[in-house]
């Protein structure tokens, strides 16, 4: 096993690692960048070295951060989430300095995280795919002409990259043209690679999603699936575990395919495989992420399996201590991405000072956060600074305790995602359960909520403190 793993992220990602390390008695080496010199993942580590002053930058400097590891005397690098986690040139050059990168090959990142190529892949292992273009397009012109071949509605996707970015629903030939060089821009600014390529729209889908481990012996196995349906511009905010919309029988042959994709391109480590399924319950291949995703704790949660030490034992060239057939499920799960975003104003970003930070408790709740009072959540990162995960023995009382959960919890100083969550929870349409990527869409009067509750308690206790000051 590791002795010393540095871990190439910040946030409640970067402490997410930091504690399976804790638990593996493996310790831990944080970087930062200068705005994140009071960040959080910089005090739970066990080493903390600042990176570079540029706050996006200095996470994305492969060489400084192979050459911090290597002066730290790491054995490991893990990656986590969104940075260098999808680049396969980074865990080329961990690989190549003789420390152990905490994921999949580099070969298998760059065939996976080219869409494309993922695509060629999966078709030749006979796994279901969304009907598309096999190369990338050369021309917005070339892409009308497959277009009304394919017939519409289309997506025009980015070849590379991941996370919702670079994708346009276009259901005309003037659409296609008015959005194609606004794809490739997004597309260049999010991964660096302006290629694009088509697929038909899966009208109405669902999102769902296998985890899939693999080890270095050949043993591959599912942790069974997410529902990741609920979703803002491709923007993933809630997610289930399981879903509620496919049955056991569909549930075994998509965890059959997801594993047979994996092998098909000798992945090792964490990752996850990403299917639509439509109304008929036809599912279709979208993509492999080959990294550990944000939703993993739900998965955790109903089935006991800790994926992030089984990251980094998979690494460290053991076997995977469990079979399919040994592997189950339990009750339900709920993720709510908490962001420092306003959802009354288009869900636009709200950096700024915590004043006030309470989280939940109770069973079934666990936290994942990367703020406290006090904090300055800074402009230049993701907005999402915690995520609240729920469990319970049924749907219905997941969905319970998710409301008692999200009423407790209380963040002030900046608007957050919170009260929206609490009228998504707290509505007859969730408590269905029965969800498609049209869910935000089709459901505008869950924002109309009051943008901040009248608290009582701490009414009264301002009034005390303030009648004390007096000298009242």
């Amino acid at each position: 096993m590791f002795k010393r793993i540095l871990v190439a992220n910040r946030g409640e990602c970067a402490i997410r690692i930091i504690r399976a390390c804790s638990e593996l008695s493996i310790e831990s080496v944080a970087v930062y960048s200068e705005p994140d010199s009071h960040a959080l993942h910089v005090k739970k580590a066990d080493q903390a070295i600042l990176i570079g002053p540029d706050p996006v930058k200095s996470y994305l400097n492969i060489h400084r951060i192979v050459d911090i590891a290597a002066k730290a005397k790491c054995d490991a690098i893990h990656p986590g989430y969104g940075f260098l986690s999808e680049n396969p040139d980074f865990a080329e050059a961990v690989n190549k300095a003789g420390i152990t990168y905490v994921g999949p090959s580099p070969d298998a990142i760059a065939n996976m995280g080219s869409k494309t190529a993922a695509r060629t892949a999966m078709l030749a292992a006979g796994v279901p795919c969304i009907p598309g273009t096999e190369a990338s397009l050369t021309s917005s012109d070339e892409a009308v002409e497959i277009a009304n071949e394919m017939g519409y509605p289309i997506m025009l996707k980015a070849a590379a990259g991941g996370g919702g970015r670079g994708i346009r629903r276009c259901d005309s030939d003037e659409e296609v043209i008015e959005n194609y060089a606004v794809t490739q821009r997004e597309a260049m600014t999010a991964f660096g690679n302006d290629e694009l390529f088509m697929e038909k729209c899966i009208v109405e889908p669902r999102h769902i999603e296998f985890q899939v481990l693999a080890d270095s012996h050949g043993n591959c196995v599912h942790l069974f699936e997410r529902d990741c349906s609920i979703q803002r511009r491709n923007q993933k905010l809630i997610e289930i575990a399981p879903s509620n919309y496919i049955d056991n029988d569909l549930r075994e042959k998509m965890g059959a395919v997801a594993v047979q994709a994996s092998k098909a391109v000798n992945y090792v480590n964490a990752g996850t495989v990403e299917f639509l399924v439509d109304k008929n319950h036809d599912f279709f291949f979208m993509e492999m992420n080959t990294r550990l995703q944000v939703e993993h704790t739900i998965t955790e949660a109903i089935t006991g399996v800790d994926i992030v030490v089984q990251q980094i034992r998979i690494a460290a060239g053991e076997t995977l201590p469990f079979t399919q057939d040994e592997l189950s499920f339990k009750g339900h799960a709920v993720e709510f991405r908490i962001n420092a975003e306003d959802p009354q104003n288009g869900f636009f970003p709200t950096p700024g000072r915590i004043t006030r930070y309470h989280s939940p408790g109770g069973p079934g709740i666990r936290v994942d956060g990367c703020v406290y009072p006090g904090y300055q959540i800074p402009p230049h990162y993701d907005s999402m600074c915690a995520k609240l995960t729920v469990w319970g023995p049924s749907w219905e009382h997941t969905v319970t305790r998710a409301q008692r959960a999200l009423k407790e919890y209380d963040i002030r100083g900046v608007k957050t995602t919170l009260p929206y969550y609490r009228q998504i929870a707290a509505s007859e349409i969730f408590l269905d359960g029965q969800f498609d990527t049209g869910f935000m869409d089709r459901h505008p009067e869950l924002l109309d909520y009051k943008p901040f509750e009248a608290r009582e308690d701490i009414a009264a206790a301002v009034a005390v403190a303030i009648a004390a000051q007096a000298g009242l």
